[in-house]
């Protein structure tokens, strides 16, 4: 069965796009949750990146009382990490595939495109890009968790062994708590994935100071091949 494409946001450059981002908005939000912040980024018109910011499907959430709302996948328990809706994860994966390939079939190589998302968006960036086939030019992963862990190691890509990864993560985080994202770079780091990690004293959300840096990661990855 075909997966649809999903409905998004999309910011484009004036000229040809050179590159793109597909950013992964959080739990209940929708695409337009980051799209204020792509102009603060300076990256659209130069050096020519197109932002795709795609809209999670409805569905029932576990743990807000079975309310359905746009999500990734399905939340069950306030420990992320037990009961997981591997389905709803795979799902997921298999939608993005589905963005990256249009990405790749206008003409953007797999290798100039940044997964980039925030909570439950972050976490399936880190999911899929993982265990992409194709190199890919990054993974920015806010204020989120490494799903499905146990299977990383049997299904990791060897074409994205050495992917850039940049996880960011508030100390007062109350809803992904910092332990959690630690836990995952941890094993990131033990399945030899260089993480350049970053934490900031604020609660799950972005502050200036992450903003600037993941305006400099963004930059540092997009600018790589354009030599």
């Amino acid at each position: 069965m075909n997966m649809p494409m999903l409905d998004a946001v999309e910011i484009n450059p004036a000229g040809t796009p050179r590159a793109c981002i597909i950013w992964l908005h959080g739990l209940g939000a929708d695409g337009h949750d980051f799209e204020s912040l792509i102009p603060q980024l300076g990256l659209v018109d130069t050096p020519g990146v197109r932002v795709v910011l795609p809209h999670a499907p409805r569905r029932a959430v576990t743990i807000n009382s079975g309310m359905v709302m746009p999500a990734w996948y399905d939340i069950r328990a306030a420990d992320f990490s037990r009961a997981e809706d591997s389905e709803g994860i795979r799902e997921s994966e298999r939608q993005l595939h589905v963005l990256i390939r249009r990405e790749v079939d206008n003409g953007i190589p797999p290798d100039r495109i940044v997964l980039a998302g925030f909570s439950q968006g972050g976490a399936i960036v880190l999911h899929t890009g993982l265990r992409y086939p194709q190199p890919l030019a990054g993974i920015l992963a806010l204020s989120c968790y490494l799903p499905m862990a146990d299977t990383l190691a049997t299904e990791a890509a060897a074409a994205n062994s050495d992917l850039p990864i940049m996880m960011a993560h508030g100390m007062q985080d109350p809803v992904v708590p910092l332990r959690l994202a630690l836990q995952s770079r941890d094993r990131l780091e033990q399945l030899g994935y260089s993480v350049s990690w970053h934490s900031y004293p604020m609660q799950h959300s972005l502050c200036p100071e992450e903003i600037g840096d993941i305006r400099g990661w963004l930059r540092q990855q997009l600018d790589r091949g354009n030599d």
